[in-house]
């Protein structure tokens, strides 16, 4: 196997170029480094097109492993050298893995198949961190809900920053991008009730009945929830601030959002 060692070999700039929202709208494809994150994608049938490994590299045993599954599955294997892959790493920390994968594509109908008795959905509506949004689904799947809406996408979710902070998280759930009109109307004609999440709701999340059928619906974190979500929605919930904030990080508002309905859930069998 030849080791690339140039910086300026096609593949190193084509991995870097990656990095970049415009490239990966053109190529259909996205970057996932580090070890759980390419298991978690081989796990969820993720496409990966190009492994680049750097035993050097490597943090533990079973990098080799993860190696031969991706040759199974005839991705196309490249060894870095330890120069070559810091160049095309984006952390810190880097463990010697990084794949190009072909981006997936959900949509609203894919996400209804997959519906069971009372659907448990999240909404983020143009959230702009890439860390929020990766926080968002990596709670989203601890409590494994059925699916995930980005409307009105700020934030791509192939940017590699979503990826690393959803630690994989991203493959193991539907992600469907839509508009916020195409994901109220989607939710209404499926009889999911919808609740945002305002700090200018009159009633707390915890004393609310968040059974059933239901979508939490949270928004920016500059502005919150647009005009458009908080008048339609079935109801409005706020989480209790006691200090002088007004309000949590969207991310943390989430899981707290997320593990009462799974609290009322567990509690009422439902």
């Amino acid at each position: 196997m030849i080791e690339i060692t140039s910086l300026h070999n096609q593949l190193v700039k084509d991995i870097v170029h990656l990095r970049e929202r415009k490239e990966r709208d053109q190529t259909g494809q996205f970057l996932i480094e580090g070890f759980r994150e390419i298991k978690r994608a081989l796990e969820g049938d993720v496409q990966l097109e190009v492994l680049a490994f750097c035993p050097e590299l490597f943090l533990g045993v079973n990098e080799p492993s993860l190696i031969a599954q991706c040759k199974q599955r005839n991705v196309k294997i490249v060894q870095f050298s330890q120069k070559a892959f810091s160049k095309i790493s984006y952390r810190d920390r880097p463990d010697g893995l990084i794949a190009i994968a072909r981006q997936m594509k959900w949509g609203l109908d894919d996400l209804k198949m997959r519906f069971q008795k009372d659907p448990f959905l999240i909404v983020a509506e143009a959230i702009e961190k890439p860390g929020n949004l990766g926080t968002i689904l990596r709670s989203s799947d601890a409590v494994a809900l059925d699916g995930v809406i980005v409307c009105d996408r700020c934030t791509d979710i192939f940017n590699p920053n979503v990826v690393r902070a959803s630690v994989g998280t991203l493959f193991t759930r539907p992600v469907i991008e839509t508009s916020s009109e195409e994901a109220f109307c989607f939710l209404r004609d499926n009889a999911i009730k919808v609740v945002a999440a305002t700090p200018h709701a009159e009633k707390a999340f915890t004393r609310t009945d968040l059974t059933g059928p239901i979508a939490i619906v949270v928004g920016t974190e500059q502005l919150g929830l647009s005009k458009k979500w908080l008048e339609n929605a079935d109801m409005q919930v706020r989480i209790p601030m006691l200090g002088s904030a007004d309000s949590l990080n969207v991310a943390t508002a989430t899981t707290l959002l997320l593990y009462e309905v799974l609290r009322q859930r567990s509690l009422y069998g439902a």
